[in-house]
């Protein structure tokens, strides 16, 4: 259902060094790029990223309260995109690990929690045995 997620940005050139290397861990690069916007992923493939300088010309904020998910393949993926997000110019808002308990199949939420340059919050996550 969901075709692709913006990102504010202040800084479009900032923002792609933060998201190209995460998009190619990712197995996609760039589909589409303007002037103010880039946007991330494959035309026929799942939802995609895109950052763009705000049409109103005001500045990006970050909203409170949202966060983009993205599915990882395993735990190491979980780690490298983690470990790739702060390389790039992005924050820790937490280490990759298991959340909560596991559910009745053995299976365990496993996420790493992070920030781009500008502020929005990303997770890597999987579900995975415990």
């Amino acid at each position: 259902m969901i075709g692709y997620v913006t990102f504010g940005t202040n800084d479009l050139e900032r923002a792609a060094k933060f998201y190209d290397p995460i998009a190619a861990e990712m197995g996609v690069g760039r589909m589409m790029e303007f002037d103010t916007f880039i946007a991330w992923g494959q035309a026929d493939g799942g939802a995609g990223i895109a950052a763009t300088k705000p049409f109103d010309g005001k500045e990006a904020s970050v909203g409170n309260g949202t966060m983009v998910a993205l599915q990882a393949k395993d735990r190491d993926q979980v780690k490298r995109l983690y470990d790739i997000a702060l390389a790039n110019g992005g924050s820790d808002e937490g280490e990759p690990g298991p959340r909560g308990e596991p559910d009745e199949n053995g299976m365990v939420f496993y996420a790493a929690y992070f920030r781009d340059p500008d502020g929005n919050k990303l997770n890597a996550f999987l579900m995975d045995k415990a």
